[in-house]
């Protein structure tokens, strides 16, 4: 069994208050037995893609820098993996959404730059950030082998099978989502249930557990919806958040990816020798 841990907040306009707020989320979810913790998406920032604004490249910080210092400190006293998401500045002109991961120890494991970009109305994420060029990563943490992806991520099916053909045994994905305020009910549950259905299809089709963890609260014109979730390998919901914060404890065991994938073999058969097409970006016929 592994205790895993979602901390999940409204974000202040202070990025050191962000950054206090995390470590006493990340100090409260330790104290509750957490082994593995993960913070939202650009936990240290209200969610500046709503806008175009070159002022907020300054934002930006090397990783490893200022936040994995603390980070890795807070982790090694605490004895617990720590998945943060920061804005990456790599060189002038290119940064990234990046996770930096921090094992038990304190150490400092490596980075998995978001590949898929966003741009739609209130998320120009393309605008601030450079595709990842690290590829699908895993990380061999003290307590379970991960892999880390982020956001608009989780809407691609070929990066959850990836990254589960790595060796990961739980799926974590750092979110920013929401409601346009402007929105009517319906539009929001649906588009909230199809948020929640693929992260499920995710577990299923891959036998592993999926981590959710989404950011709360009112940021300008968007409402985000909070949700935070973890879903077994046959898509059960073993905790939802509410719309609101939330630092929650919830234990998964990582022994029932090999009853799921020996009961539910998708892996054993799976035709590779007719997925060519899926590295073209649309099998036109004729």
């Amino acid at each position: 069994m592994v205790a895993i841990g979602i901390v999940q907040s409204e974000a202040a306009p202070e990025p050191e208050v962000n950054l206090t707020r995390a470590e006493s989320g990340i100090r409260d979810a330790a104290k509750k037995g957490a082994q593995i913790i993960c913070l939202q998406e650009l936990f240290q920032y209200q969610y500046f893609c709503q806008t175009e604004n070159h002022e907020m490249f300054q934002l930006a910080q090397q990783i490893p820098g200022p936040a994995t210092d603390i980070l890795q400190l807070l982790s090694k006293e605490l004895e617990v993996v720590i998945i943060a998401s920061l804005f990456e500045a790599r060189a002038r002109g290119i940064y990234h959404n990046t996770v930096a991961v921090i094992d038990a120890d304190g150490s400092y494991l490596g980075k998995y730059r978001k590949m898929h970009i966003p741009d739609d109305p209130g998320f120009y994420e393309k605008f601030y950030f450079t595709p990842g060029d690290l590829g699908y990563k895993v990380f061999e943490t003290r307590y379970a082998k991960i892999g880390t992806l982020i956001c608009w991520d989780q809407w691609f099916p070929e990066a959850a099978r990836l990254t589960a053909m790595m060796g990961a045994e739980i799926l974590f994905y750092p979110t920013a989502i929401g409601w346009d305020l402007s929105q009517d009910k319906q539009t929001n549950l649906d588009q909230y249930q199809a948020w929640q259905t693929i992260q499920r299809g995710h577990a299923v089709a891959n036998g592993v557990h999926v981590v959710a963890v989404n950011r709360t609260g009112l940021e300008g014109s968007i409402r985000f919806w909070g949700g935070s979730m973890v879903v077994n390998p046959f898509g059960k919901l073993l905790f939802e958040a509410k719309d609101q914060e939330a630092v929650e404890v919830i234990p998964v065991d990582l022994e029932q990816t090999t009853f799921y994938r020996t009961h539910w073999p998708f892996f054993r058969d799976r035709r590779i020798d007719s997925y060519q097409n899926l590295t073209r970006r649309f099998s036109d016929e004729g």
